[in-house]
């Protein structure tokens, strides 16, 4: 789906906070055949955009402090980012970055929700977003991992207005954050012995894929894993979580139908 504006509250954009950026783009243009180009002016330190085509679709940047975790951000749109800053403190989260001005590409800030997981903000100027989603090679899917469902439905909602759609099904409930009645992400509880008790509440980050199988057979070939073999989600599609050669983890999915 070809994208000129991205609607307030849904996913905008993400990007990889690397501590070698030259082998994660290796790896990221090997997997997908995105094409790399990073950003000439020296205020950008090194930001390189991932294209699909003609189309921006994630950028890889260096990590910023010693010790900062290889992590895919997320980037909610919105229309007022200091605005939204207020809101993510009214609603008891907390601000890593107050918001800023990116050159003249848009305004962003970041945050912790209630729960510690990580997640962003950005304001479009002259850079409204990724320029396709929903199509192979780009963003399908953002969802939280969290163990107080309840607490975040609580301040998503107060932050971007979200509603929500939960699912009937007591062997996997699940919940979808909604604009507009329009599904932008989802949550799941992390209840149970398959959660180890040290990974902390955090959004994962799905591209989407035309064949699963065939994406993760390239992923050790390029220095990366299989973290999740590929698995059938009824009803939803298939997917797999891969971590890549700096740490990172990531799913690709192929929707059904």
């Amino acid at each position: 789906m070809k994208m000129t504006q991205h609607k307030p509250g849904t996913p905008s954009w993400v990007d990889l906070a690397s501590p070698d950026v030259e082998a994660t783009k290796a790896f990221y243009t090997g997997l997908f055949g995105w094409q790399a180009y990073t950003v000439p002016d020296p205020g950008a330190g090194g930001y390189t955009i991932l294209r699909k085509g003609e189309d921006s679709v994630a950028a890889i940047g260096p990590v910023q402090g010693e010790g900062q975790p290889p992590v895919w951000n997320w980037y909610a749109a919105t229309a007022d980012a200091d605005e939204t800053a207020r809101r993510v403190e009214a609603a008891g989260g907390k601000i890593l970055s107050a918001p800023f001005d990116v050159l003249d590409a848009g305004r962003m800030a970041a945050f912790l929700d209630t729960s510690g997981a990580p997640f962003t903000v950005w304001q479009a100027n002259q850079m409204p977003g990724a320029g396709v989603v929903h199509e192979p090679g780009s963003l399908e899917w953002v969802e939280l991992m969290t163990r107080d469902p309840e607490g975040a439905v609580e301040f998503y909602t107060r932050v971007f207005g979200w509603g929500t759609e939960v699912s009937t099904d007591p062997a996997m409930p699940y919940t979808q954050f909604t604009v507009d009645g329009e599904s932008v992400a989802g949550m799941m509880s992390m209840v149970g012995d398959q959660w180890p008790a040290e990974l902390p509440d955090h959004w994962m980050v799905y591209f989407a894929v035309e064949d699963v199988d065939a994406t993760c057979a390239r992923v050790p070939e390029l220095g990366g894993t299989v973290a999740q073999q590929p698995m059938d989600i009824p009803g939803v599609g298939r997917f797999a979580v891969v971590i890549d050669p700096v740490g990172a983890h990531f799913s690709v999915l192929r929707m059904a139908g």
